[in-house]
Protein backbone atom coordinates (compact mmCIF):
# COMPACT_ATOMS: atom_id res chain seq x y z
CA UNK A 1 0.00 0.00 0.00
CA UNK A 2 1.18 3.60 -0.72
CA UNK A 3 1.06 5.19 1.94
CA UNK A 4 1.80 9.52 2.90
CA UNK A 5 2.29 10.69 6.46
CA UNK A 6 1.67 14.31 6.65
CA UNK A 7 3.69 15.65 9.72
CA UNK A 8 6.97 14.15 11.09
CA UNK A 9 6.31 14.51 14.69
CA UNK A 10 6.33 11.82 17.48
CA UNK A 11 3.24 10.02 15.60
CA UNK A 12 4.43 10.80 12.18
CA UNK A 13 8.11 9.66 12.77
CA UNK A 14 6.75 6.32 14.65
CA UNK A 15 4.36 5.81 12.09
CA UNK A 16 7.23 5.75 9.04
CA UNK A 17 9.68 3.40 11.02
CA UNK A 18 6.89 0.87 11.77
CA UNK A 19 4.80 0.97 8.33
CA UNK A 20 7.85 1.42 5.76
CA UNK A 21 8.92 -2.31 6.06
CA UNK A 22 5.86 -3.36 4.26
CA UNK A 23 4.59 -0.26 2.91
CA UNK A 24 5.80 2.41 0.64
CA UNK A 25 5.36 5.25 2.75
CA UNK A 26 6.31 9.20 2.47
CA UNK A 27 6.52 11.63 4.95
CA UNK A 28 6.32 15.15 4.42
CA UNK A 29 7.31 17.27 7.18
CA UNK A 30 6.95 21.57 7.19
CA UNK A 31 10.09 22.27 8.71
CA UNK A 32 13.19 22.23 6.77
CA UNK A 33 16.02 19.28 7.84
CA UNK A 34 18.90 21.12 9.27
CA UNK A 35 16.53 23.07 11.23
CA UNK A 36 13.94 20.60 12.31
CA UNK A 37 12.90 20.90 15.82
CA UNK A 38 10.50 19.01 18.11
CA UNK A 39 7.32 21.53 20.09
CA UNK A 40 6.54 21.30 23.41
CA UNK A 41 8.32 20.50 26.49
CA UNK A 42 9.33 16.92 25.65
CA UNK A 43 8.06 15.38 29.00
CA UNK A 44 7.13 11.76 29.11
CA UNK A 45 7.49 8.60 31.34
CA UNK A 46 10.41 6.63 30.80
CA UNK A 47 8.96 2.81 30.97
CA UNK A 48 5.93 3.75 28.50
CA UNK A 49 8.18 5.71 25.34
CA UNK A 50 11.40 3.12 26.47
CA UNK A 51 9.04 0.83 24.72
CA UNK A 52 8.02 2.72 21.75
CA UNK A 53 11.66 3.66 21.13
CA UNK A 54 12.53 0.15 21.42
CA UNK A 55 9.75 -0.61 18.77
CA UNK A 56 11.82 1.13 16.14
CA UNK A 57 14.98 -0.73 17.57
CA UNK A 58 15.89 2.47 19.77
CA UNK A 59 17.56 2.43 22.78
CA UNK A 60 15.64 5.44 25.26
CA UNK A 61 18.23 5.87 27.25
CA UNK A 62 20.27 7.11 24.85
CA UNK A 63 18.40 10.31 24.84
CA UNK A 64 17.50 10.72 28.44
CA UNK A 65 18.01 14.42 29.94
CA UNK A 66 15.89 14.27 33.01
CA UNK A 67 14.50 12.05 35.64
CA UNK A 68 12.18 13.61 37.61
CA UNK A 69 12.17 13.18 41.24
CA UNK A 70 9.91 15.37 42.06
CA UNK A 71 7.32 18.31 41.10
CA UNK A 72 6.24 21.72 42.82
CA UNK A 73 2.84 23.04 41.91
CA UNK A 74 2.12 26.46 42.82
CA UNK A 75 -1.47 27.28 43.79
CA UNK A 76 -2.68 30.53 43.87
CA UNK A 77 -6.52 31.35 45.33
CA UNK A 78 -9.33 32.51 43.53
CA UNK A 79 -8.43 36.28 44.76
CA UNK A 80 -4.99 36.24 43.97
CA UNK A 81 -4.55 36.13 47.96
CA UNK A 82 -3.07 33.66 48.84
CA UNK A 83 -0.31 30.89 47.58
CA UNK A 84 0.33 27.38 48.45
CA UNK A 85 2.96 24.37 47.35
CA UNK A 86 2.25 21.22 46.22
CA UNK A 87 4.65 18.77 45.92
CA UNK A 88 4.06 15.42 43.53
CA UNK A 89 6.08 12.39 43.94
CA UNK A 90 7.06 11.44 40.55
CA UNK A 91 7.85 8.06 39.30
CA UNK A 92 8.99 7.85 35.53
CA UNK A 93 8.18 11.30 34.52
CA UNK A 94 11.25 12.78 32.92
CA UNK A 95 12.45 14.59 29.75
CA UNK A 96 14.34 13.74 27.16
CA UNK A 97 16.07 14.89 23.71
CA UNK A 98 12.75 14.76 21.19
CA UNK A 99 14.05 15.92 18.00
CA UNK A 100 16.88 13.75 18.11
CA UNK A 101 14.59 10.71 18.59
CA UNK A 102 12.34 11.84 15.92
CA UNK A 103 15.34 12.41 13.38
CA UNK A 104 16.16 8.58 14.21
CA UNK A 105 12.81 7.32 13.86
CA UNK A 106 12.89 9.02 10.40
CA UNK A 107 16.27 7.63 9.34
CA UNK A 108 16.56 5.75 6.68
CA UNK A 109 12.59 6.01 5.63
CA UNK A 110 11.57 8.41 2.93
CA UNK A 111 11.26 11.58 3.89
CA UNK A 112 10.35 15.21 2.30
CA UNK A 113 11.60 18.05 4.55
CA UNK A 114 10.52 21.72 3.66
CA UNK A 115 7.10 20.72 2.39
CA UNK A 116 3.98 22.50 3.20
CA UNK A 117 1.87 19.78 1.93
CA UNK A 118 -1.63 19.92 0.45
CA UNK A 119 -4.45 17.25 0.50
CA UNK A 120 -5.39 18.14 -3.24
CA UNK A 121 -1.46 18.23 -4.29
CA UNK A 122 -1.15 14.29 -2.79
CA UNK A 123 -4.55 13.12 -3.22
CA UNK A 124 -4.23 11.06 -6.30
CA UNK A 125 -1.16 9.67 -5.36
CA UNK A 126 -1.42 7.32 -2.29
CA UNK A 127 -3.89 4.63 -1.30
CA UNK A 128 -3.76 5.81 2.35
CA UNK A 129 -2.78 9.61 3.44
CA UNK A 130 -2.66 10.24 7.21
CA UNK A 131 -3.22 13.43 8.86
CA UNK A 132 -0.27 13.60 11.64
CA UNK A 133 -0.39 17.48 11.94
CA UNK A 134 -1.90 17.88 15.70
CA UNK A 135 -3.67 21.22 13.90
CA UNK A 136 -5.40 18.77 11.85
CA UNK A 137 -4.16 20.20 8.41
CA UNK A 138 -5.63 17.81 5.91
CA UNK A 139 -8.45 16.45 7.64
CA UNK A 140 -11.59 18.73 7.75
CA UNK A 141 -11.60 20.53 11.19
CA UNK A 142 -13.71 19.74 13.62
CA UNK A 143 -16.29 22.90 14.85
CA UNK A 144 -15.94 21.52 18.69
CA UNK A 145 -12.38 21.60 18.94
CA UNK A 146 -10.94 23.80 21.98
CA UNK A 147 -7.06 25.10 21.01
CA UNK A 148 -5.23 25.98 24.00
CA UNK A 149 -2.43 28.98 22.88
CA UNK A 150 0.95 28.05 24.03
CA UNK A 151 4.52 29.35 23.63
CA UNK A 152 7.53 27.99 25.27
CA UNK A 153 11.23 29.43 25.06
CA UNK A 154 14.39 26.82 25.87
CA UNK A 155 16.84 28.38 27.83
CA UNK A 156 20.37 27.91 29.15
CA UNK A 157 21.20 28.94 32.14
CA UNK A 158 24.08 29.53 34.12
CA UNK A 159 22.84 28.28 37.09
CA UNK A 160 19.37 26.87 36.73
CA UNK A 161 16.21 27.94 39.19
CA UNK A 162 15.02 24.85 39.43
CA UNK A 163 16.59 21.39 39.48
CA UNK A 164 13.21 19.66 38.77
CA UNK A 165 9.61 20.03 37.30
CA UNK A 166 7.87 23.21 38.26
CA UNK A 167 4.18 24.28 37.46
CA UNK A 168 1.23 26.89 38.14
CA UNK A 169 -1.86 26.50 37.40
CA UNK A 170 -3.85 29.30 36.52
CA UNK A 171 -6.77 30.61 37.98
CA UNK A 172 -10.27 28.56 36.23
CA UNK A 173 -7.67 25.73 35.23
CA UNK A 174 -7.31 27.84 31.68
CA UNK A 175 -4.00 26.46 31.34
CA UNK A 176 -0.83 26.61 33.19
CA UNK A 177 2.69 27.36 33.02
CA UNK A 178 5.39 24.94 33.13
CA UNK A 179 9.34 24.66 33.75
CA UNK A 180 11.09 21.58 32.83
CA UNK A 181 14.67 20.71 33.30
CA UNK A 182 16.48 19.48 30.26
CA UNK A 183 20.13 18.60 29.90
CA UNK A 184 23.10 20.28 32.00
CA UNK A 185 21.94 23.86 32.57
CA UNK A 186 18.71 24.18 29.83
CA UNK A 187 15.06 23.88 31.00
CA UNK A 188 11.60 24.37 29.13
CA UNK A 189 9.87 27.46 29.93
CA UNK A 190 6.56 27.76 28.53
CA UNK A 191 2.70 27.93 29.27
CA UNK A 192 0.03 28.11 27.78
CA UNK A 193 -3.95 29.76 28.23
CA UNK A 194 -7.23 29.44 27.07
CA UNK A 195 -7.65 33.42 27.85
CA UNK A 196 -4.02 34.13 25.90
CA UNK A 197 -2.56 35.64 29.44
CA UNK A 198 0.31 33.45 29.31
CA UNK A 199 2.82 35.66 28.00
CA UNK A 200 2.61 37.95 31.28
CA UNK A 201 3.60 34.85 33.17
CA UNK A 202 6.09 33.71 30.96
CA UNK A 203 7.83 36.83 31.02
CA UNK A 204 7.40 37.38 34.76
CA UNK A 205 9.26 34.46 35.08
CA UNK A 206 12.44 34.92 33.06
CA UNK A 207 12.80 38.40 33.87
CA UNK A 208 13.13 36.94 37.53
CA UNK A 209 15.59 34.15 35.92
CA UNK A 210 17.25 35.67 32.72
CA UNK A 211 18.53 33.27 30.86
CA UNK A 212 20.29 32.23 27.17
CA UNK A 213 17.23 32.20 24.91
CA UNK A 214 18.22 29.22 22.23
CA UNK A 215 14.63 28.59 20.79
CA UNK A 216 11.52 29.99 20.86
CA UNK A 217 8.09 28.18 19.56
CA UNK A 218 4.44 28.91 19.94
CA UNK A 219 1.20 26.91 18.65
CA UNK A 220 -2.08 25.91 20.36
CA UNK A 221 -2.61 22.46 21.30
CA UNK A 222 -6.14 20.70 21.29
CA UNK A 223 -7.74 19.54 24.44
CA UNK A 224 -10.91 18.62 22.72
CA UNK A 225 -11.37 14.00 23.40
CA UNK A 226 -11.63 12.25 19.96
CA UNK A 227 -15.40 11.72 21.32
CA UNK A 228 -16.07 15.55 19.56
CA UNK A 229 -13.19 15.74 17.02
CA UNK A 230 -14.92 14.12 14.40
CA UNK A 231 -14.72 12.58 11.56
CA UNK A 232 -11.50 10.52 12.01
CA UNK A 233 -11.21 9.60 8.77
CA UNK A 234 -12.76 10.57 5.47
CA UNK A 235 -12.52 8.44 2.74
CA UNK A 236 -8.74 7.44 2.75
CA UNK A 237 -7.53 10.34 4.64
CA UNK A 238 -7.42 9.29 8.05
CA UNK A 239 -6.03 11.17 11.70
CA UNK A 240 -4.16 10.07 14.07
CA UNK A 241 -2.80 11.60 17.52
CA UNK A 242 -3.45 15.21 18.51
CA UNK A 243 -5.42 16.05 15.08
CA UNK A 244 -8.46 13.36 16.27
CA UNK A 245 -8.13 14.90 19.93
CA UNK A 246 -5.40 12.10 21.77
CA UNK A 247 -4.05 15.03 24.13
CA UNK A 248 -4.99 14.55 27.33
CA UNK A 249 -6.97 17.44 28.69
CA UNK A 250 -6.21 17.99 32.21
CA UNK A 251 -2.06 18.13 31.78
CA UNK A 252 -2.07 19.17 27.82
CA UNK A 253 0.31 15.60 27.57
CA UNK A 254 0.21 14.21 23.89
CA UNK A 255 3.62 11.74 23.68
CA UNK A 256 2.33 9.25 25.29
CA UNK A 257 -1.41 9.34 23.75
CA UNK A 258 -0.31 10.06 20.30
CA UNK A 259 2.36 6.96 20.35
CA UNK A 260 -0.78 4.81 21.37
CA UNK A 261 -3.19 6.11 19.17
CA UNK A 262 -0.28 5.74 16.17
CA UNK A 263 -0.16 1.96 17.37
CA UNK A 264 -4.13 1.65 17.29
CA UNK A 265 -3.76 2.89 13.60
CA UNK A 266 -1.36 0.19 12.69
CA UNK A 267 -3.46 -2.60 14.53
CA UNK A 268 -6.30 -1.71 12.17
CA UNK A 269 -4.52 0.12 9.09
CA UNK A 270 -6.78 -1.32 6.73
CA UNK A 271 -10.20 -1.22 8.54
CA UNK A 272 -10.77 2.83 9.63
CA UNK A 273 -14.30 1.93 10.96
CA UNK A 274 -12.85 -0.55 13.30
CA UNK A 275 -10.05 2.16 13.89
CA UNK A 276 -12.54 4.56 14.64
CA UNK A 277 -14.35 1.98 17.53
CA UNK A 278 -11.14 1.12 18.73
CA UNK A 279 -10.01 5.15 19.26
CA UNK A 280 -13.44 6.12 21.13
CA UNK A 281 -13.06 3.02 23.14
CA UNK A 282 -9.43 3.68 24.08
CA UNK A 283 -9.68 7.45 24.84
CA UNK A 284 -13.25 7.14 26.51
CA UNK A 285 -11.76 8.36 29.87
CA UNK A 286 -10.77 11.68 28.14
CA UNK A 287 -14.74 12.57 28.26
CA UNK A 288 -14.98 12.93 32.23
CA UNK A 289 -11.19 14.88 32.39
CA UNK A 290 -12.81 17.45 29.14
CA UNK A 291 -15.99 17.77 30.90
CA UNK A 292 -14.39 18.79 34.43
CA UNK A 293 -11.53 21.24 32.41
CA UNK A 294 -14.72 22.27 30.01
CA UNK A 295 -16.56 23.72 33.35
CA UNK A 296 -13.89 25.25 34.50
CA UNK A 297 -13.15 27.25 31.62
CA UNK A 298 -16.72 28.31 31.38
CA UNK A 299 -16.82 29.87 35.12
CA UNK A 300 -19.40 26.76 35.55
CA UNK A 301 -17.59 24.28 37.47
CA UNK A 302 -19.38 22.99 41.00
CA UNK A 303 -18.55 19.72 42.83
CA UNK A 304 -21.89 19.10 43.14
CA UNK A 305 -22.52 18.63 39.34
CA UNK A 306 -19.09 17.91 38.41
CA UNK A 307 -17.95 15.11 41.45
CA UNK A 308 -18.57 12.16 39.49
CA UNK A 309 -16.61 12.97 36.86
CA UNK A 310 -13.85 14.28 38.96
CA UNK A 311 -14.06 10.53 40.54
CA UNK A 312 -13.88 9.33 37.26
CA UNK A 313 -10.44 11.53 36.31
CA UNK A 314 -8.84 10.36 39.69
CA UNK A 315 -9.48 6.80 39.38
CA UNK A 316 -8.02 6.63 35.60
CA UNK A 317 -5.31 8.66 36.59
CA UNK A 318 -4.80 6.65 40.01
CA UNK A 319 -5.01 3.30 37.30
CA UNK A 320 -2.63 4.24 35.55
CA UNK A 321 0.61 6.10 37.74
CA UNK A 322 2.92 4.51 35.86
CA UNK A 323 1.99 5.87 32.39
CA UNK A 324 1.74 9.23 33.89
CA UNK A 325 4.96 8.87 35.91
CA UNK A 326 3.92 10.29 39.70
CA UNK A 327 1.93 9.32 42.64
CA UNK A 328 -1.98 10.44 41.82
CA UNK A 329 -3.48 11.67 45.42
CA UNK A 330 -7.06 12.90 45.39
CA UNK A 331 -6.48 15.57 48.19
CA UNK A 332 -4.14 16.75 45.68
CA UNK A 333 -6.38 16.49 42.59
CA UNK A 334 -9.30 18.09 44.81
CA UNK A 335 -6.88 20.85 46.00
CA UNK A 336 -5.40 21.84 42.48
CA UNK A 337 -9.10 22.18 40.92
CA UNK A 338 -10.98 23.34 44.23
CA UNK A 339 -8.52 26.17 44.72
CA UNK A 340 -8.15 27.58 41.33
Amino acid sequence: MKIAIVGMGVTGSYLISKLSDEHEVTGYERQKEKDFTAVCAWGTTKKELAEFASDCNLNFEDYLYHDGQKMEVIIEDKNNTKEDKLFIELNGLCTYNKAQLEHDMMKGHNVIFNKNVKLEEIYDDYDLIIDSTGLRAILPMSKNRIMIPCLEYRIKYKKRPYEDFFIKPFKGLTGYFWYFPLNKNEAHVGAGDFYKNHNTTINEFMNRYPGEIINKIGRPICITPPSLCEPMYVDKVVGVGEAIGTVFPMLGEGIIPGLQCARLLIENLHDLKSYRKKVLEFYSPYDSVFKVVHSKLRGQFKFTNNFLDVLKMYRFMKQNEERFGMNIKLLDMFRVIRTV
